[in-house]
């Protein structure tokens, strides 16, 4: 494992293309001329020396590698060719959270900028052709993570396999960090007739414009307030039963595919779901939520339950994950028996530092594992406040890695490792099959 190499080549495929930034027209300036040609696609100098500039201001510590050019030359030519193979391959992504994401990085980069107009001042581009070189590499980085995916699936590794990496590896193997697995409890404040009576007409508008043809994905990512789901097109991707509440389930279940239900409500809000795939225990299902408004409820309800639910369960006379499963106003963790997973992870173990600092405070007072806290008011950044009771399931301190203690996460990098090598294997192959011509840089 060699984790200089690895950044470069996250930055390679990963990052914006540096031409988003405001150096790009100082180095425009530069007399430009092509080092490598790909197919019919050239490679220019600028953007070597675009990209390389990024890197160094990402990462201060690279600013003396001389090999950086090369590296990222040799990136973005396994880029182009990677591209090329998804093209022939006629490989597809979702447009609507392709969509989604663009929106979001534009934003992120306006931002950046007093005005519209000093960002195009400043870029050399007007909003709209920025938008488009951003959907250009956000789209070419799904493209290349598509086929990652397809490269690795069936993949598996074997016991020999993840100790000979241990071993080859151990000195590159940084240590494992502090973990907490934590479930929670929350509950929110109780909701006027009012709010619910607005959420309701929103839902049925939607239902009417779906009957109307309108296209489902479009409408989750315009208007679905689950946020976890909304720039999926609101896809929450296959479930075993049992995995979602059963209002939800109920409904999702009877469905055929391809059809849309009528308004479902849940303790989360009113659901219009999309029946994708079916199997005997599992199903494929995307929702639009339409939320309900608590910033003028009463929280005396919510506290008053969370503190019953806390005397039943630290009395033993009811176990803290029914009680989630049942009472918890959180969708993803309720499913869970209240156990806490940021979202894109599948691992119950969480960095301290990745939760909100009431969240910290609030988990640092639980010494060992079973210890349940008392009802605490959370007020995040963003989102509505909440009231939540906290169980630590298992606290891990920070330490070496140990093949016997930390044998899943271990295997986790082998697994990585082995689908990294395997997928450079075939681009080197495919390297043979495009016509490649590169020039000293």
């Amino acid at each position: 494992m060699r984790p200089v190499k690895k950044i470069v080549r996250n930055t390679v495929f990963l990052c914006l293309a540096s031409s988003f930034f405001p150096f790009t027209s100082i180095i425009a300036e530069v007399t430009d001329r092509i080092l490598a040609v790909v197919g019919n696609e050239a490679i220019f100098q600028s953007e070597i020396d675009n990209r390389a500039l990024m890197v160094r201001l990402q990462y201060p510590e690279m600013a003396e590698d001389k090999a950086l050019p090369h590296s990222i030359l040799d990136g973005l030519i396994d880029q182009k060719i990677i591209l090329a193979k998804a093209k022939i391959d006629s490989v597809t992504i979702d447009l609507n959270s392709l969509d989604a994401m663009v929106k979001e990085r534009f934003l992120q980069i306006s931002s950046r900028f007093v005005s519209t107009s000093d960002m195009e001042s400043r870029l050399g581009k007007s909003s709209a052709a920025i938008r488009e070189d951003i959907r250009v590499e956000l789209r070419n980085q799904q493209l290349i993570e598509t086929l990652r995916k397809k490269k690795s699936a069936g993949v598996t590794i074997t016991y020999d396999e993840v100790m000979a990496f241990y071993k080859q590896n151990q000195a590159q193997i940084p240590p494992v960090q502090e973990g907490v697995s934590v479930s929670q409890i929350i509950k929110y404040p109780s909701i006027s007739a009012e709010s619910r009576a607005r959420s309701l007409v929103r839902i049925k508008e939607m239902s009417s414009q779906l009957k109307g043809g309108a296209d489902f994905a479009t409408l989750a990512v315009k208007y679905s307030e689950d946020p976890g789901s909304a720039k999926l097109g609101g896809d929450l991707g296959v479930a075993r039963k049992g995995q979602f509440i059963p209002a939800f389930e109920k409904v999702a279940y009877a469905l055929k595919e391809g059809e849309i239900s009528d308004v479902v409500e849940t303790r989360y809000g009113y659901h219009l779901i999309q029946l994708l795939s079916k199997e005997e225990n599992s199903i494929h299902v995307r929702h639009i939520l339409v939320g309900l408004d608590r910033t003028q409820g009463d929280f005396s309800e919510a506290i008053q339950q969370l503190k019953e639910i806390y005397a039943k369960v630290t009395s033993g006379k009811e176990a803290f994950d029914d009680m989630a499963k049942k009472y918890s106003d959180d969708p993803a963790s309720a499913a869970l028996g209240g156990t806490l997973i940021l979202p894109g992870s599948s691992t119950s173990t969480l960095s301290p530092s990745t939760l909100l600092p009431q969240f910290q405070k609030v988990i640092a007072t639980l010494r060992k594992p079973g210890d349940i806290s008392k009802p605490e008011k959370i007020e995040p950044a963003q989102g509505e406040p909440f009231y939540a009771i906290f169980k630590l399931n298992k606290r891990t301190p920070a330490h070496t890695l140990d093949p016997d203690q930390d044998y899943a996460s271990l295997e986790e990098l082998a697994l990585e490792n082995k689908n990294r090598l395997i997928f450079n294997q075939w681009v080197q192959q495919l390297r043979k099959e495009v016509y490649v011509r590169s020039s000293d840089i």
